[in-house]
């Protein structure tokens, strides 16, 4: 009896993980259908009158659950703000919000994660989440050369989920008429993150 049981709770721990990463899969697959979805809508598209004519949707790299990775999340309180540089003159502040430890491939890695501080005047609209803008080895050879960005939600303990499938590029990626914020040189990983969304074609 004992034997069976063993087996029955071994069966329903490989069911329950097979349905969780089927949950996680569609999630990414649903946020990359959402920002195609935002590019070949007239209204909410951000290419350029030439790009949107020829727009196909964009390219990703194929979703890996190797790019979904549980990081150690350390809060930095106390830290002051600063001016993130951007792609123009623009200077928003932000402030660091804290850290997230990690590995791939069994390298370690640390990631910064901030805050607008505006976020903090209105809550509704930005809620729980911290920006997260990073560049890799990918950066220039794939993706966009100037990062990707990721917007995470605060954990309510210590363990964060970054799911890099979902990374997506900055607007000046596709249209130079925007600024847009450049990652700090702390988040600059050396590995290839070959997820997310990739590089935009001639424009």
């Amino acid at each position: 009896m004992q034997r069976y049981l063993i087996i029955f709770i071994g069966l329903f721990s490989i069911g329950a993980q097979a349905q969780s990463d089927a949950n996680w899969f569609q999630e990414a697959k649903e946020a990359q259908t959402k920002l195609n979805e935002e590019f070949t809508n007239p209204e909410t598209t951000i290419l350029t009158a030439k790009d949107f004519r020829v727009f196909k949707g964009l390219e990703f790299y194929p979703i890996d659950l190797k790019y979904r990775v549980e990081a150690q999340f350390i809060r930095t309180p106390n830290e002051k703000p600063f001016l993130m540089k951007t792609t123009t003159e623009r200077l928003p502040e932000y402030v660091k919000y804290g850290e997230a430890h990690f590995a791939i491939d069994g390298q370690p890695f640390r990631l910064t994660l901030y805050k607008s501080t505006n976020s903090y005047g209105d809550p509704e609209k930005y809620g729980d989440q911290l920006f997260l803008p990073f560049t890799d080895l990918t950066s220039g050879d794939g993706s966009y050369g100037g990062g990707r960005f990721l917007d995470v939600t605060i954990p309510e303990g210590a363990i964060l989920v970054i799911d890099f499938n979902k990374a997506y590029n900055p607007y000046c990626a596709y249209n130079h008429r925007y600024s847009c914020p450049i990652p700090p040189e702390e988040n600059d990983l050396a590995v290839r993150i070959e997820a997310g969304v990739k590089d935009f074609g001639p424009h």
